[in-house]
């Protein structure tokens, strides 16, 4: 019964009318705009900066995913090379080569 008395006001164009120009309606419908706007204009400075770095010094970009590369293959080789058991491909088991 009260879902249908609250369907009934809601779709009465008098009704969302008067809401509409009700001062808590209009304010949360400015607070809901100013905030749709920051979030647009600091995804739009975000972007911006992303392609400063990308287009940035001489490949600096390039630079760091190489640095990245090689550090992560050192450091995956020192932990292989420094585990505790048997090298890698001596042990048996499924998928090991007889």
């Amino acid at each position: 019964v009260l879902r249908r008395l609250l369907a009934a006001l809601l779709y009465s164009p008098q009704l969302v009318e008067r809401l509409s120009e009700s001062k808590p309606i209009r304010r949360a419908a400015q607070l809901t705009a100013f905030a749709l706007l920051q979030a647009q204009l600091r995804g739009q400075d975000a972007a911006r900066r992303l392609r400063a770095l990308a287009a940035g010094p001489a490949g600096s970009l390039g630079r760091r995913a190489a640095r990245f590369k090689d550090t992560f293959t050192q450091e995956l080789r020192r932990g292989l090379r420094d585990r505790p058991g048997s090298p890698p491909g001596s042990q048996r088991g499924p998928g090991a080569n007889p």
